[in-house]
């Protein structure tokens, strides 16, 4: 087991570096757990992205969602990360359905179907990155579902917004097709790549939507255990990451610097408050 741990913290180390740094300040004894609920999240976003097709994709998704009700087995104990993950859960004090539901909302990503609405998106967002964040708060100790709800869906929607260039490409549309419309964009300039003022709008409009989950987080955040300060410290890069996309295009939004996102995180180690300023 402690082999199929130390995968999952590779894993989590070099495809989500921001959460590996956080789960640097949990303490030691649920490290282990927060990677491999980390890494499972990994695996379950992109099963897309490796099944190329719907059906492949429903299969995988499918077989996840059996590992969590139990029912795999010995098919379970052969993946470094299913092994982990189980063994990470038993005995703890929540049931799977935060994570079936995060399982059930990737169904999304594997069909070219366009974000509807923007709270299509927020739903998309609370039952992905909030509901990972409120189980890693569960397993350091906390009831953090008021704080993780915001957080997430910011989280969420930041990360869909740096994604936009990749899945244009493979056309998909996470930025909702209701501000798009409001700014008269027809997605097909999505997926032909055609910049414009009225798509940059677009783009600051969905913008606009994450920082007000950012504020209501900062609220949130400030009576939040310090126990259940980990699981939100990699959401620490989120605001500084929408006021820089300001200055770029929405196919071009430039990351912040490896060295930045690390002292954000650390920053907020520190000061719960700092995760969402």
């Amino acid at each position: 087991m402690r082999d199929a741990f130390s995968y999952c913290g590779e894993l989590v180390r070099t495809a989500d570096r921001d959460r590996f740094l956080a789960t640097l300040f949990a303490p030691a004894g649920c490290r282990h757990a927060l990677y491999a609920l980390y890494a499972f999240d990994i695996e379950v976003s992109r099963v897309s992205d490796l099944a190329r097709e719907a059906i492949p994709g429903e299969i995988r998704l499918q077989w996840w969602r059996e590992v969590l009700q139990g029912e795999r087995g010995g098919e379970a104990s052969a993946s470094p990360v299913a092994a982990a993950l189980l063994s990470a859960l038993d005995g703890r004090r929540f049931t799977e359905d935060s994570l079936l539901s995060l399982v059930e909302a990737h169904r999304f990503d594997l069909y070219n179907e366009p974000m509807a609405t923007v709270a299509d998106l927020e739903r998309y967002t609370e039952n992905t990155t909030s509901a990972l964040i409120a189980v890693a708060a569960q397993i350091l100790g906390a009831d953090a579902a008021a704080a993780a709800r915001p957080a997430g869906i910011a989280q969420g929607i930041a990360g869909a917004l740096a994604a936009l260039p990749r899945h244009a490409a493979q056309r998909k549309l996470y930025l909702p097709v209701e501000l798009l419309a409001r700014r008269g964009v027809p997605p097909y300039d999505v997926f032909s790549g055609r910049s414009s003022p009225e798509l940059n709008a677009a783009a600051a409009d969905l913008r606009a939507v994450a920082r007000s989950h950012i504020g209501a987080a900062a609220k949130a955040l400030a009576t939040l255990s310090r126990e259940a300060w980990p699981a939100f410290l990699a959401v620490a890069p989120v605001r500084p990451s929408l006021d820089r996309w300001e200055r770029c295009d929405v196919f071009a939004p430039t990351a912040l610097a490896p060295w930045r996102r690390q002292w954000l995180i650390w920053r907020a180690s520190r000061n719960a408050a700092r995760i969402a300023t």
